[in-house]
């Protein structure tokens, strides 16, 4: 267990240096799209293992002086609270939370861009929040016949309505809380306006995924399919670039597809387009730091079964249509990878037969393995934690850690007070008792300490679980499944 995959000091020095020379290729200033997550990556992490979930925004940090971020907001996206799914806030509270991350590392941003902004109470509202944080606000507005009609869109009567974002720094950084927040609408806008100026500028796209230098259907390229499955993207050959270098590259559909009109931009805004395909404009230099491929592969067929069991609990409980799990089992196929692949699933349904009630198992990031069962005191979820964290602390099985004097008042406060039927404690309920116990106890405080040693840890249960201790997991760094049924 943890074998490592990615060499990220490489990673960084390597796609700094990359950067570096495409900006100096457009005469000293960048619009870099940054596709993808900037922050917390943790897909890749889990994919590229040695890749740090914060490896782009450190990455950035090797041009600090160089560097000014722009962030893009969709003002529809504001005014109907859409969510980010893994982290469950909304777009606009993500802008704030990305603005103290960026600021805490070090970066400058520079400013936020609503677009296709409204004048409506909640976004000006979001408006006068950012302005008194200090950070500068501009508008870009809904342009009619985007994005074919390029004769009006690179016009006075299109991006020339848009807001010049006044920038000072050579590489302009433009991120965003999620898809369809205009990024590529605010670069494009910003060259037209720099353009306008006389001032030289350029673009390119930082994309992490699919990989363009690694093949098709390697299970890198795959788990990004199965983490976008729900969004019809499909990973294909870069047809533009086989037929200019006659070179097989990467992409994705939507890149492949949007690609004549950005050339069309190009040649309507500087009179030729710099690049010839969509793998051109990348400069993600990813594939270039992968060590050990075999570690890669098997990191990453273990990612497209962690999603197709998510998928099937979700479909379970209605979040999405079954052709969702239809396409993640044609990619666990391709990627020649099945259920029984994934170590606890097996060990958790086994334990489950064997009791008779919901149970589940751990495989701990040095590969033991640790199960946990069903009681009258603990949910099969609240026990496990508790044997994982014994096991790695070196205590006895059998030793119990929480005392009857923490833990009846807990019972008695979720029966008699909150109204519940199961007295059960959920992992949230006995990381409390446990904390409790630490004080007095220096077994308990020995197994607390363990703590941070279950991120990375593989944990399946045999039930779908409640969102408390999902969430409980998920803050642990723990990478969860479920079996597709509800307790009995």
């Amino acid at each position: 267990m943890n074998r490592i995959g990615f060499d990220n000091e490489k990673y960084l020095q390597t796609q700094s240096q990359h950067i570096r020379q495409r900006i100096a290729q457009f005469g000293g200033k960048l619009y870099l799209e940054f596709g993808g997550k900037l922050y917390d990556d943790h897909h890749a992490a889990r994919v590229l293992p040695g890749f740090q979930p914060d490896s782009k925004l450190r990455m950035l940090l090797q041009l600090k002086d160089q560097v000014e971020v722009v962030i893009a907001i969709n003002a529809g996206d504001i005014e109907k609270n859409k969510i980010r799914g893994d982290l469950g806030i909304t777009y606009d509270r993500d802008v704030i939370r990305l603005l103290d991350v960026f600021r805490g590392f070090g970066l400058y941003v520079g400013s936020v861009v609503l677009t296709r902004y409204q004048e409506l109470p909640v976004v000006k509202a979001f408006q006068a929040r950012l302005e008194g944080l200090g950070v500068k606000v501009y508008h870009h507005y809904d342009i009619p016949g985007y994005p074919y009609n390029i004769a009006h869109i690179v016009s006075d009567e299109g991006y020339g309505k848009n807001d010049f974002i006044e920038t000072t720094r050579s590489l302009v950084v433009v991120t965003a809380p999620g898809p369809g927040s205009g990024k590529l609408a605010t670069c494009m806008s910003q060259l037209y306006h720099e353009h306008k100026r006389g001032a030289k500028a350029g673009y390119a796209k930082f994309e992490t995924f699919p990989v363009w230098n690694m093949p098709l259907n390697h299970p890198v390229n795959l788990a990004y399919e199965a983490a976008t499955a729900d969004l019809s993207d499909v990973n294909m050959i870069d047809p533009f670039h086989l037929e200019a270098y006659n070179e097989t590259t990467v992409n994705y559909n939507r890149d492949v597809e949007a690609f004549p009109v950005l050339v069309a931009m190009f040649e309507k805004l500087l009179g030729y387009c710099p690049y010839k395909s969509p793998t051109d404009m990348g400069v993600n230099m990813l594939g270039n730091c992968i060590v050990d491929d075999v570690v890669v592969q098997e990191a990453s067929r273990q990612e497209i079964l962690r999603r197709y069991f998510t998928a099937m609990c979700d479909w379970k409980q209605g979040k999405l249509s079954e052709d969702v799990v239809l396409k993640l089992e044609l990619l666990m196929k391709k990627a020649k990878v099945s259920e029984e692949d994934r170590p606890v699933v097996n060990l958790a349904l086994s334990k489950a037969e064997d009791t008779g009630l919901p149970a589940a198992a751990m495989q701990l990031p040095d590969g033991r393995m640790v199960t946990g069962k069903t009681s009258a005191l603990l949910g099969a979820s609240a026990a496990l934690l508790l044997n994982a964290l014994k096991t790695l602390a070196g205590l006895d099985d059998d030793l119990h850690l929480l005392s009857p004097s923490v833990i009846v008042p807990i019972q008695h406060l979720k029966v008699d007070h909150f109204g519940n039927r199961n007295p059960r404690l959920h992992t949230d309920e006995v990381l409390i008792a446990l904390s409790i116990c630490a004080a007095e106890d220096p077994r308990a405080e020995q197994a607390m300490e363990q703590l941070n040693k279950l991120r990375g840890a593989e944990v399946h249960s045999s039930v779908i679980l409640s969102a408390v201790d999902e969430k409980t997991f998920k803050r642990l760094g723990v990478n969860l499944t479920c079996q597709p049924r509800y307790k009995g």
